[in-house]
């Protein structure tokens, strides 16, 4: 799973007020992947969510959003092994990735966002084994298109898949860093189902999250 960031003056195309007109969500083979990776998938760290125990761990974990200053950017496209670019090349000789789905959403002609989606793959550790998770691997909408119904109508187009290929769960990664993430996917009635710490050796100080929902 893509995890990386990039820290300094901050980049990020301005956002305009982009509706979409006749948006359109198509299967695509894997071969599509480099396309896929040319819609940005960077975005601004303004906050995080930190894990608190409750009395002690004994009434749970309160994630609890606090601000980050300085704000950063981060980029899961911009480190050594990840990013669409580089999959094909880490992934065809390693893993069998046939039962796979790859989904873009178009704005007229411009492909404004996508999403991959993960299945039946020994060996993948997030799919811990079963044939019947779906596992979301890559969501990304353009950010002149963020807040737009973009990703919603992407993760619509996930579940749909994932029930039509006999999935009866999906499961998401996401990281604190990513509050919006975090908060798109709560809204989508995912549930959080763990919060682990020192997941990642180049980022120790952030934690991931796992998200499910039942198909």
């Amino acid at each position: 799973m893509a995890r990386s960031s990039v820290r300094g003056a901050l980049r990020l195309p301005l956002r305009q007020n982009a509706g979409h007109q006749g948006l359109k969500i198509v299967e695509e083979p894997l071969t599509r992947l480099a396309e896929h990776g040319h819609v940005p998938i960077a975005y601004e760290v303004r906050s995080r969510f930190r894990a608190d125990q409750v009395n002690g761990g004994l009434g749970g974990i309160a994630l609890v959003e606090e601000p980050v200053d300085p704000p950063y950017v981060k980029d899961y496209d911009q480190t050594s092994e990840e990013g669409p670019a580089r999959w094909p090349a880490r992934w065809l000789g390693r893993w069998d990735t046939s039962a796979w789905g790859l989904l873009a959403a178009f704005d007229g002609s411009r492909r404004v966002g996508g999403a991959l989606l993960a299945r039946r793959t020994p060996n993948v550790n997030m799919l811990e084994g079963r044939d019947d998770l779906l596992v979301l691997w890559d969501l990304r909408v353009h950010p002149d298109h963020r807040g737009t119904g973009v990703g919603r109508k992407l993760f619509e187009a996930a579940v749909d898949w994932g029930r039509r290929h006999g999935c009866i769960e999906i499961k998401i990664e996401t990281q604190n860093t990513n509050v919006p993430a975090c908060r798109f996917y709560a809204r989508q009635r995912c549930r959080l189902g763990a919060i682990i710490s020192n997941a990642y050796a180049e980022f120790p100080d952030e934690l991931q999250l796992i998200w499910r929902m039942p198909l």
